[in-house]
């Protein structure tokens, strides 16, 4: 059964369905959250630091591929499609040729290869995180959907500023 108010998303199921569901609904809630805006838009800085539009995508993406790609399936950060080396600051660098659908195109890409890394693994199964420790799959998905939904939030609030920003076009009588 599901929910006006959250059309297609199952309320029951397998401890891991649920885990998956609720990240890939978050995946898709932060590239809602940035539709529509242009590349100037999605470039422009509200906020002291690092964080536009365009640089939660890249730094999502770059979340992707260092606890599923880098983490849990152990893939030399050399072998790795896109940046993986850190967190941080460096996470959210955009270069100038990248364009709002190139990087929805490249974090889009990261989460499905993070999820045929996630579907070779039980959620019990452990790997070595460089800082954390020993994590679990369990935990990375917690992990993750915290930290998508957290960006999801962030981008949204940007994107709703962004928005109202916008000229006010009158093509009414008046």
């Amino acid at each position: 059964m599901t929910s006006a108010l959250d059309p297609g998303r199952p309320f029951t199921g397998s401890e891991r369905e649920l885990l998956e569901n609720t990240l890939d609904l978050n995946r898709a809630g932060i590239v809602a959250a940035v539709a529509g805006l242009t590349d100037t838009e999605a470039r422009e800085k509200l906020v002291p630091s690092l964080t536009t539009p365009i640089s939660i995508i890249k730094h999502c993406a770059a979340a992707e591929r260092i606890w599923f790609q880098r983490t849990l399936a152990g893939i030399s950060v050399d072998d790795i499609d896109g940046f993986a080396a850190t967190g941080g600051d460096a996470s959210f660098h955009v270069a100038d040729d990248e364009t709002l659908d190139g990087v929805i195109a490249e974090y889009k890409a990261a989460c499905d290869r993070s999820r045929q890394c996630a579907a070779r693994y039980s959620l019990d199964d452990t790997a070595q995180h460089r800082i954390a420790g020993t994590v679990s799959l369990r935990f990375i998905y917690v992990n993750m959907i915290a930290e998508v939904a957290r960006h999801a939030g962030h981008a949204d609030i940007l994107a709703e500023q962004l928005r109202a920003q916008r000229p006010v076009t009158n093509f009414g009588p008046e």
